[in-house]
């Protein structure tokens, strides 16, 4: 298991698929490293690679106007992706790639110990939840794991192409909001 120094280090210096070859930055995460809330998405796009952060691009922006609209402040969220390094054309990560990138989401979540783990798309949902599952099955449903609540929605980027998914969205996260709340004033008492 690495401290932080050592994961950006390890990442930095991966080469275990092919991915490494062609980025530009590795993108590990943003936010509060003790944040009792962790967003997971799939991987870095063009911006995001470019910056070396996740969720800077559209997607990103339309993540962080839902978070504000929620009232789920940045200290209170880390946002992490499966993989680490953009896959060329925004493709979906292949199995090999994501696999390779498991351990560094893993030890992240060993580092920021969140509470609940909210999956953005279904690449997220598969690596995380359930590698046979149908995000429109298993969104806005709450599984307990290993210490976590897990939750699934869609990605920002879906909404960005089909904006009919916005409602259910929504209601995902006002259930994230409720249970966050509920855990910060079960700290607080």
């Amino acid at each position: 298991m690495y401290n932080w120094d050592e994961l950006i280090k390890a990442c930095s210096n991966c080469n275990k698929c092919r991915l490494g070859k062609t980025r530009t930055n590795i993108v590990i995460g943003r936010g509060n490293v003790n944040a009792p809330l962790m967003l997971v998405g799939e991987g870095p796009g063009e911006q995001e690679d470019l910056q070396g952060l996740p969720f800077v691009g559209p997607a990103g922006k339309l993540l962080d106007l839902l978070l504000k609209a929620m009232r789920i402040k940045e200290d209170m969220y880390y946002i992490a992706n499966i993989v680490k390094c953009r896959p060329p054309g925004n493709r979906v990560p292949t199995d090999e790639e994501a696999e390779m990138c498991l351990p560094y989401l893993r030890n992240q979540l060993v580092l920021v110990k969140p509470r609940i783990i909210v999956c953005l798309g279904a690449t997220a949902m598969k690596y995380i939840i359930d590698r046979n599952a149908k995000i429109t099955q298993i969104r806005g449903q709450w599984i307990e794991r290993k210490g976590y609540w897990i939750i699934a929605t869609f990605h920002p980027a879906a909404l960005l192409r089909d904006e009919s998914k916005k409602v259910l969205m929504w209601e995902d996260f006002k259930k994230v909001k409720q249970r966050l709340d509920s855990i910060c004033q079960n700290q607080i008492s």
